[in-house]
Parts: C-alpha cells; sequence; structure tokens
C-alpha cells in the first residue's frame, strides 16, 4: 500500500480542521507548508508545541516541512554568504528543527528564479544561454546541501513551475551533479508541464525510482502560449493521460516514499476544501 497524504493548507489555513479533513479522507501523511497564518519556519516555539500536540492527537505523520527556502532568487544577484542567502539558511536550520522535533523524514527546498536556456551550441552559446547560470546555481546550492549532511536531514528539491528546476530531466542531472546522498527531488509532475516535460514516460524516466523521495500530484490546464494555468479536479486536465501509466510504473518500480495530493484546486463557487473533496477519491484509486 502506498504511502498518501496531503499539504495541509490545500484544505485549510486552519490546521486543525485540515487534519480533520484529511484523516476523515483516511489519508496519513501531513505534508507542512503553512499553518493558520505562517509558513513552516517562521512558527515560533508556541506555535510549534501546538502543532505538534494536534499532530500526535490526530495520529498523523508528518512526511516533508515544505517551506519555500530559496524560491524566487535570481542565481545573477545572490552570492553564498550574501544576506539573501544567508537569510534563507537559517530559514532552513529553522525548517531542519521543526522536521527533527515531527519526526518528518524530509526538509524541501526550491531551486531560485528560472533562467530559460541554460545549455546551447552553435552559437547560441555565444547569443542566447544564459552563460555561467547552471554552474552558479551548483555553488549556491553546497551550502543548504552539506548542511542537510551534517544534520543528517534529507533535502529534497522540487521542481518548480518558475524555477532552475523546472523538470525531471534537469532534477537528474542536479542531484548527479552535486553528487550527495543528502539530496532527491520533489517531483510536482504538474509544475514541470510548464517545461514541456510529458510527465510519462519522458519525466519519470529521467528520473528514474532513485531519484525520487516526495510526490506532488495535482492536475491543470496549461496554455504556455496564453501565459495561462487553470487548476481542476485530478483527471481532468492536463495530467490525465499520464496519471493511469505513472501509478502503474511506481508500484511496479517499489517507490517508497510518499505520493502527496497538492489540493489547489477552487471550484466555482466553491472554496479549496471543495477542491480537496473533489479529487481525493480519484487520488486514492490511482495511488493507493
Amino acid at each position: 500500500m502506498a504511502k498518501l497524504g496531503v499539504i495541509t493548507d490545500g484544505i485549510s489555513p486552519d490546521f486543525e480542521h485540515a487534519l480533520e479533513v484529511m484523516k476523515e479522507a483516511e489519508l496519513e501523511y501531513a505534508g507542512l507548508q503553512f499553518l493558520w497564518d505562517k509558513e513552516v519556519g517562521d512558527l515560533d516555539d508556541a506555535e510549534m508545541a501546538r502543532a505538534h500536540t494536534l499532530v500526535e492527537s490526530y495520529g498523523v505523520q508528518v512526511s516533508c516541512i515544505s517551506r519555500h527556502n530559496f524560491a524566487g532568487m535570481l542565481v545573477g544577484e545572490t552570492e553564498v554568504g550574501d544576506a539573501k542567502h544567508a537569510k534563507h539558511m537559517d530559514r532552513l536550520r529553522r525548517c531542519i528543527e521543526m522536521a527533527k522535533a515531527f519526526g518528518a523524514p524530509l526538509v524541501r527546498i526550491m531551486s531560485f528564479r528560472r533562467e530559460m536556456i541554460l545549455f546551447g551550441r552553435k552559437g547560441a552559446d555565444h547569443w542566447i544561454v544564459s552563460k555561467g547560470a547552471w554552474d552558479k546555481l551548483l555553488k549556491l546550492l553546497e551550502p543548504p546541501v552539506q548542511l542537510a549532511e551534517d544534520e543528517d536531514v534529507m533535502l529534497v528539491l522540487e521542481t518548480g513551475n518558475n524555477a532552475m528546476i523546472p523538470s525531471g530531466y534537469l532534477g537528474r542531472k542536479l542531484i548527479d551533479n552535486l553528487g550527495s546522498s543528502h539530496l532527491k527531488i520533489l517531483w510536482d509532475p504538474c509544475n514541470s508541464l510548464y517545461a514541456n516535460e510529458p510527465t510519462y514516460p519522458d519525466g519519470y524516466k529521467a528520473l528514474g525510482v532513485e531519484g525520487l523521495e516526495h510526490i506532488h500530484i495535482k492536475d491543470a490546464r496549461v496554455d504556455m502560449l496564453k501565459a495561462t494555468v487553470e487548476f481542476c479536479e485530478l483527471g481532468a486536465g492536463d495530467m490525465a493521460p499520464y496519471l493511469e501509466p505513472l501509478a502503474a510504473d511506481l508500484k511496479k518500480d517499489g517507490y517508497q516514499g510518499v505520493i502527496s495530493l497538492e489540493s489547489v484546486y477552487r471550484p466555482d463557487g466553491g472554496d479549496f476544501e471543495d477542491g480537496f473533496r473533489a479529487s481525493v477519491g480519484e487520488f486514492k484509486r490511482l495511488f493507493g
């Protein structure tokens, strides 16, 4: 049986209510991103203690501490040790502290802000490649990876729709280049649609099950030409043709990590909890 969960604030910012709903849906693993009005890593000790009490009382397990560490920062304008980088490192330390307190095996990081063209040949390398951006990304990620090694925790870097790592292909290249056993990929294949990467077989085969440590599942209709995205219930969007074969191969290949429903769909006239309820049955059917 797969390990199924949800990112709790996708149900409700009220953490206790979100736990109630996920337990009703028989999901066991809670991804913590925003609790009440704060992002994880910003909670003070009293708020962390309150959250820990709720986790224990509802009998769920915390799958991942999911702060947006290193999101939205330009690699060309960031240096190791500068004020911005140091601030995110401090937040990462707090997230690691929280992960240990909650018994969570994973801490999420992001991969700065996207540069569209990282590699090129036959003149493209001269005219349109963001020269040095890939090597700079590796340099900027070395300190968080070293911190994870020192603290003996697993970092998972999410494939983001506006991030330097938007695809499974680049996720695999990154973990191979950095070469640390304390960094794997948090794969959000719907985000990778914005990088024009088909989820299956392309994204999945590029990463391989050994490159994966956590998965986010959602669905959307993506119109890249119009720079427009519309979230929808699971199986009703552009992810639809990939979900069955992906679920089958994850089972066949023995994937051991958590699969989390990222409940970001809000139906017309409804709220995000309604969106969760519209998708959770299909989510469980596919991946359970």
